[in-house]
């Protein structure tokens, strides 16, 4: 091993792919994760081709198979007349065209799968960050408990709500989207709608408004998301149960398919949406970010998860290439790399048009964190 030490914020999909590619790469790493336990929290999660290419580096990938649903298609259709406006084949065609599958599956299920690779004692559970300071150049973290650590690469993968993120470029609100979600998951058995095995987005009368829908549990449910627009948001945590009936009525004007999904929901839980303005940067000095502490997205390009695991590897790569005497030189090269993508990411997330009708996914899906040049 390398005589430098990664410190990562954030024991989520994107710190633990990162800390996963950087040991592969022959560095250590530990991860600090507030949560005293890991449990089955978050929401579904959508691995396109490009993070699941990526996660197959890391070697989880047979693993993610096991549980996981492969759509067989993405389909557009049109909210009221039920059309289909686009038809992209996924399954086994895009495994041959990108190098690797669609998968669906739980959060947990993932992280679940991410966990097992990295050695006893890597992540460190029970660490919530309060502050850090600077000593010569490395970074000490001072957390909640009144213990400390001392990092050479400092990076920050914790989230919207970054402490990393306000510690180094100071505080800042996310902004409330007006748009709010609602999440469910169905029993297969329990639906007689046509494409259950596909990713299916019913595209509504405003931007703000879609039903999506993709198999999980290798198709034995179906997980169904949808939005709507909302003035504004009350409730003091950004998810709350909501109202199976709020539900069906706000969609009430959808196509019969449509609400068939909807009608079989018993529960749901309903959040809101909120997103930051993209940074000008990153990094400062041996200290960066990664996933959504700095390019959080709407979820309409279902890319947040992708995006973070694309981080993940371009930065151990970066830090590889350089060398543990140039650890700033690569997180500018990080940086260089992966803040183009991913804003572009974000403003085709923001703007909610992307395969609506036919077009090309291969500047998403074709993306190889292994292999594109850094910056």
């Amino acid at each position: 091993m390398s005589e430098q030490l990664v410190g990562i914020v954030g024991g989520g999909v994107g710190g633990m792919a990162a800390a996963i590619a950087l040991r592969h790469l022959g560095r250590e790493v530990v991860v600090f994760e507030q949560a005293a336990r890991l449990g089955r929290v978050g929401a579904d999660i959508n691995l396109t081709p490009n993070a699941v290419r990526a996660l197959d580096g890391l070697g989880v990938g047979e693993g993610l198979r096991r549980t996981a649903a492969r759509p067989t298609h993405r389909i557009s259709r049109t909210w009221d007349t039920g059309e289909e406006t686009s038809r992209l084949e996924m399954g086994g065609a895009a495994e041959e065209r990108y190098g690797s599958p669609q998968l669906t599956i739980h959060r947990a299920d993932l992280l679940d799968a991410l966990v097992p690779a990295l050695p006893e004692g890597v992540l460190r559970l029970g660490c919530a960050l309060s502050a850090l300071r600077e000593d010569d150049d490395r970074t000490v973290l001072e957390f909640a408990d009144g213990a400390t650590a001392t990092v050479d690469v400092l990076v920050g993968a914790d989230g919207i709500h970054s402490v990393v993120r306000e510690a180094l470029f100071g505080p800042e609100q996310p902004e409330f989207t007006g748009v709010v979600a609602y999440r469910a998951v169905v029993p297969a058995a329990r639906l007689d709608v046509p494409n259950l095995g596909a990713f299916t987005k019913w595209w509504g009368p405003d931007p703000a408004t879609q039903i999506v829908t993709f198999p999980l549990n290798r198709g034995e449910d179906v997980f169904v998301f949808a939005t709507r627009p909302q003035d504004s948001w009350r409730e003091e945590s950004w998810t709350a149960p909501g109202d199976v009936g709020e539900l069906r009525r706000a969609y009430a004007s959808f196509h019969p398919e449509a609400r068939a999904l909807l009608d079989a929901c018993d529960s749901v839980l309903k959040s809101a949406l909120y997103v930051r303005d993209p940074l000008p940067r990153w990094s400062t000095g041996t200290r960066t970010l990664l996933g959504d502490a700095c390019h959080p997205m709407m979820p309409f390009m279902a890319q947040g998860a992708g995006m973070a695991i694309e981080d993940a590897v371009v930065l151990a790569r970066s830090l590889v290439a350089h060398g543990p005497g140039d650890a700033a030189a690569a997180l500018q090269a990080y940086e260089a790399a992966r803040r183009p993508r991913s804003a572009d990411v974000q403003i085709g997330s923001r703007g909610n048009d992307w395969l609506r009708t036919a077009g090309n996914a291969d500047w998403v899906y074709g993306y190889d964190a292994w292999s594109v040049p850094l910056g």
